[in-house]
């Protein structure tokens, strides 16, 4: 086969769609606007139908071998005092938690020997015609491909291009929130902390000698800010959570002086289509759920594999093979997408009396 494709992103869709599509035979180019793979996040939910999927891609062993044992979460207070603790069981043979980088950095050792990448580079402009689509990039350079897949995040640049712009198909959740990771423990191994102040949540999550720092807060409206701007990030952050108690300081020193950072809305793509004439979306680019899913990762490897299967199925017929794909897969994105929107209330809590009760339940 000498069909070429374009895939936009070189996260878990990306990495996910550029295995499935070398394996039918395409030749596959990836673009990436970083320059390189991007790091930080929190770990990653593999979990039933997931597990399958790594299975076929050769996966699974290695997702084992690493896996998190996460063992306890405890609801903490201003004092310190736990106020509610939940063991977590060892998760049974269909469910397994692994460290975003590591699995990230799996699914590029599967195809980077296979696959052309090309970082700190992006689309610009897609013109479709009859038999391909002409694609412009940032660096001046136009080529031609057969199909082109948007596997770029909730701020996707093909998404923008062929569908419109992002305000017409994202579902703010009124939440915004950061994640930073610092090379140490701050708290006991394999342990989750949550304390709340009304409409704030800090969540910290230590593993693998690390740990992770979630900041989350409560807006009524949409705040204007620069996506590429981290410094400006963390300025919002710092101002949101200043004066709030706990070990709150101690942490935003951390987030202050450490790398990687992410910051970003909570909120939900929902699109009538994810595919158009000969360009799909996958991932958080299409069907975002949110990160209060916990299934960013698996979605995305979920979706890539929901789309080469239905260009299994029809042979290539791409118009058949899209118009399955968004068939077949909406109905449980749909149901991962309200589960989502109903955790977010648990998670942040709009009043005191609110996180008292859930903290006795």
């Amino acid at each position: 086969m000498n069909k070429r494709i374009l895939i936009s992103g070189a996260s878990f869709a990306g990495l996910a769609t550029a295995y499935w599509m070398n394996k039918r035979g395409y030749h596959v180019t990836v673009v990436e606007v970083a320059s390189g793979l991007k790091k930080g996040g929190t770990p990653v939910n593999i979990r039933e139908n997931t597990v399958d999927i790594v299975k076929r891609m050769g996966l699974f062993e290695h997702i084992r071998e690493h896996q998190i044992h996460m063992e306890l979460t405890e609801f903490k207070n201003a004092d310190d005092i736990t106020e509610k603790s939940e063991i977590r069981e060892p998760l049974d043979d269909n469910e397994y938690e692994i460290e975003r980088d590591i699995l990230l950095r799996m699914m590029y050792d599967a195809v980077k020997d296979d696959v052309e990448f090309v970082f700190s580079e992006s689309i610009t402009s897609l013109t479709e015609n009859n038999d391909n689509v002409d694609v412009t990039f940032k660096s001046g350079q136009q080529r031609s491909y057969d199909l082109v897949f948007g596997c770029d995040g909730i701020h996707s640049i093909v998404r923008k291009l062929c569908f419109g712009k992002e305000e017409e198909f994202s579902h703010f959740l009124k939440t915004y929130f950061s994640i930073t990771i610092v090379d140490k423990l701050l708290i006991r191994e394999n342990t989750t902390q949550i304390y709340n102040e009304p409409g704030k949540t800090v969540m910290v999550n230590a593993y693998n000698g690390k740990t992770d720092i979630v900041l989350c807060f409560s807006s009524d409206h949409e705040i204007t800010y620069d996506y590429r701007n981290e410094e400006q990030q963390r300025e919002l952050i710092v101002e949101q959570f200043t004066g709030m108690n706990w070990r709150v300081p101690e942490l935003l020193e951390e987030v202050k002086n450490s790398s990687p950072f992410y910051f970003d809305k909570l909120c939900q793509m929902k699109m009538p289509s994810w595919t158009k004439g000969r360009v799909a979306l996958v991932g958080d680019a299409g069907y975002c759920a949110s990160p209060a899913a916990g299934m960013g990762g698996s979605l995305a490897i979920d979706g890539a594999a929901a789309l080469a299967d239905a260009l299994e199925q029809h042979q290539d017929d791409v118009e058949l093979a899209f118009q399955t794909y968004n068939k077949s897969f909406r109905p449980f994105i749909e149901e991962v997408q309200e589960t989502a929107a109903m955790m977010v209330d648990f998670l942040i809590p709009q009043t005191e009396e609110a996180i008292r009760e859930r903290n006795a339940q």
